[in-house]
């Protein structure tokens, strides 16, 4: 979990000595049912983007580079949660170039779902990966330049209340009443409160 690599044993003892970070096309998860621009699910993409940038402040030298790619069109972790989250962290936008003229472009991308089944990655001319046009991939690139004075504490979008699930009339909720509609709202709920609820610094 990128977000909480802070807190992270694996990384004990690294703090500070970070000098590049690669994140490409970041996701915070699918929810069966929701598109990922959908209000219900879509604040799950903006705090992935705030909380990974909060975690790298205790890694990264002052200087360092971080390199996220996205789609400039993408409706889940938009460009504006990329920029937005790195500023807030104190690091500066220095570049935005596309993907393809990147020197790491050269990888066969993946849905990251059952998709993948039948739709297998080719590292020769990504054919199988057809959900975003590559024209439009971005390499959206930043130094980490901290003043030294402390930040308040990074701030979260919160997941929406069970009230406004059990109203909810589209994306899985579409076909389904009573009980049903009843237990799925509930569901869901549980899930993005244990989410919004986990161990993060800042």
């Amino acid at each position: 979990d990128c977000t909480r690599v802070a807190i992270d044993e694996r990384f004990k003892g690294m703090e500070g000595c970070f000098g590049a970070v690669y994140y490409n096309f970041p996701h915070s998860g699918a929810i069966q049912g929701f598109f990922d621009g959908h209000p219900v699910v879509n604040w799950r993409h903006e705090n992935l983007m705030r909380l990974f940038f909060r975690a790298l402040r205790s890694f990264m030298k002052p200087g360092g580079i971080v390199k996220v790619a996205s789609n400039m069109g993408a409706v889940g972790v938009r460009y504006s949660y990329i920029i937005g989250s790195a500023l807030e962290n104190e690091f500066a936008h220095i570049e935005t170039v596309p993907f393809l003229e990147w020197h790491l472009h050269r990888y066969g991308r993946s849905y990251g779902d059952k998709r993948d089944i039948y739709k297998r990655p080719d590292a020769k001319n990504n054919q199988s990966y057809n959900a975003q046009s590559a024209e439009r991939d971005m390499v959206y690139c930043f130094c980490y330049a901290p003043t030294g004075e402390p930040l308040p504490r990074q701030t979260v979008k919160l997941p929406p209340s069970l009230k406004t699930l059990k109203a909810c009339a589209d994306g899985p909720f579409r076909k389904v009443a009573g009980h049903a509609r009843e237990n799925l709202a509930k569901q869901l709920h549980k899930r993005f409160v244990t989410e919004i609820s986990g161990t993060h610094v800042g």
